[in-house]
């Protein structure tokens, strides 16, 4: 009987040595050169360089001087930087929290001043409530809430003795987002504005 050592080969046997010769090699061929792409090297650069060309842009972040003069100055500073691109400022609260009061306030002027000597039509309100509305974002937006959202609605409810109720639902968060209501009330209808003032961190 065959007796296998430990390393698993056959012990020799006497007057044949073990075959110590290393496998045949195939013969060495001269590798080719890999070309890269199925373009010419130039071709390719240039797909290269036409499909980058729009998704390369300078960023860079710029700390607005949000104080109490934005007010005047809020516009200026956007005109000069509408063509810049920011970074993440990874900031999560804003500089300038939404002030309810002072922005009810002016809404209310508003409504007062463009509406006291109008009488009720339909025809005409339709058109109305879109100026409203795009005047009173302009208002909001003097005041210079940094990264804020605004949502505007402007609706007017003809006196009949009927009662109405208003409701908006919304994903909200309590700490930064606000809303503002402002009403103007006349012998034939009731003009009311709702300005939703949303976060975006």
């Amino acid at each position: 009987m065959e007796k296998r050592g430990r390393g698993g080969h056959p012990p020799s046997t006497a007057g044949h040595p073990p075959s110590t010769a290393a496998p045949p090699q195939p013969p060495m061929t001269p590798r080719k050169e890999r070309r890269p792409s199925m373009f010419e090297k130039e071709a390719y650069a240039q797909i290269l360089r036409e499909r980058l060309r729009e998704s390369i842009h300078d960023v860079q972040y710029v700390e607005p001087p949000f104080d109490d003069s934005i007010a005047d100055t809020g516009k200026e500073w956007k005109s000069a930087l509408a063509k810049l691109k920011f970074a993440n400022s990874y900031r999560m609260e804003p500089l300038k929290k939404f002030q309810a009061h002072s922005v009810e306030t002016k809404v209310q002027q508003i409504l007062k001043e463009n509406l006291k000597d109008v009488k009720y039509d339909d025809k005409v309100f339709s058109h109305l409530s879109l100026e409203l509305a795009d005047r009173i974002l302009l208002a909001v937006k003097e005041f210079g809430f940094h990264r804020y959202k605004f949502i505007i609605k402007v609706l007017f409810i003809q006196k009949t003795g009927q009662a109405i109720n208003i409701a908006s639902r919304w994903i909200w968060d309590v700490a930064w987002d606000s809303w503002v209501a402002a009403k103007h009330e006349t012998e034939t209808y009731v003009a009311l504005a709702l300005v939703f003032a949303l976060y975006c961190e």
